[in-house]
């Protein structure tokens, strides 16, 4: 049976952190669930872990939100965590071993009601490592939180992460015009909203990073929320997004198959059959906006797979990574 690599957190385990101590601390990504059929490579080097913001976020007035740790399984690995609530949004870099110039920015899933990433690098960001690509793993604000951007807080987050990324090339050794970004899940609406959103003044720039562009080069959306409008939009996301009572208007605005511009980034959509969580319908209106819109796009949906695309399936290398960095390479990744 195939497990998911990205699923929704069960555990009811908390630990609350205080806001000085964590902003000081390594919060890491791995939004991967441990599987005995997924191969996760060792990491070369040590892997940093820093605030994407000087002080404190932007929005955060009046707020006094902390970051929640919450485990995913009761008995599971010391890693497998999610966030409830985050007031220190942070990016965890993976390194490639041997790095080729390419960066990955790494956006997990949770529902918008948590985001799910441990400490340890996830399976997925250290199988890119592993293919030679620095790779960023994103832990993001969420709305529900309260946060004066309301929808866009993870917006913001993640066109900070880009430009620190860019800015940052030099010391990562990469390319700045050869970041990609891949989003899991609800982290996919937020990297499609990333693509098609990139000029968009979420916040006013607080230092030079800000000069840098927001825009992937290259973009991969796997098992996607994608749209708000139901029948088709995943209940949960949309809710804690948009609150239970969205306005048609807005829930036009936060459908990330809307309003695609011209310099969309090549994407790739995938997806699972029989995804019991979020339906692949979603990625079929994603791919009907890009094919409409003349974006290169490239659209995968596998018989099987569930919520969440595995890296190994019965003893052999899932197809999608090397889908996915095919079409990236194809597209100048």
């Amino acid at each position: 049976m195939v497990r998911p690599i990205l699923a929704q957190c069960a555990g009811r385990n908390r630990v609350v952190l205080p806001e000085v101590s964590v902003t000081r601390r390594a919060l890491l990504a791995g939004s991967a669930a441990t599987a005995a059929t997924l191969s996760v490579p060792a990491l070369a080097n040590p892997i940093e872990r820093f605030p994407i913001w000087p002080g404190s976020p932007p929005g955060g007035e009046g707020l006094s939100v902390r970051d929640e740790v919450v485990k995913r399984s009761p008995n599971g690995p010391a890693d497998d965590i999610a966030w409830p609530h985050v007031a220190t949004p942070m990016l965890n870099v993976v390194p490639a071993p041997v790095p080729n110039g390419g960066a990955i920015l790494y956006i997990p899933g949770g529902g918008y009601a948590r985001v799910a990433v441990g400490r340890e690098g996830s399976s997925i960001a250290r199988a890119f490592a592993a293919r030679g690509y620095t790779v960023f793993e994103l832990l993001y604000r969420l709305p529900r939180d309260g946060w004066a951007a309301g929808p866009d807080v993870p917006l913001q987050d993640a066109q900070r992460a880009m430009r620190l990324i860019r800015a940052g090339a030099a010391k990562w050794r990469i390319d700045p015009a050869r970041v990609a970004a891949m989003g899991f899940s609800a982290g996919g609406h937020l990297t499609a909203r990333l693509a098609s959103r990139s000029t968009l003044k979420t916040y006013e720039p607080v230092d030079a990073a800000d000069a840098q562009p927001a825009r992937p080069a290259v973009v991969g959306l796997f098992f996607p929320v994608i749209t708000m409008t139901d029948p088709v939009a995943h209940a949960h996301s949309k809710r804690e997004l948009l609150g239970g009572n969205a306005t048609s208007d807005r829930i036009a605005r936060f459908s990330a198959e809307n309003g695609l511009p011209a310099d969309m980034p090549p994407t790739l959509v995938a997806h699972a059959a029989d995804d019991p969580v979020v339906s692949p319908a979603n990625s079929l209106t994603m791919f009907a906006a890009l094919q409409a819109a003349r974006i290169p796009s490239e659209l995968h949906i596998f018989e099987k797979g569930g919520h969440g695309l595995p890296l190994r399936e019965a003893g052999k290398d899932h197809p999608w990574p090397g889908l996915f960095e095919r079409f990236a390479r194809n597209h100048g990744l």
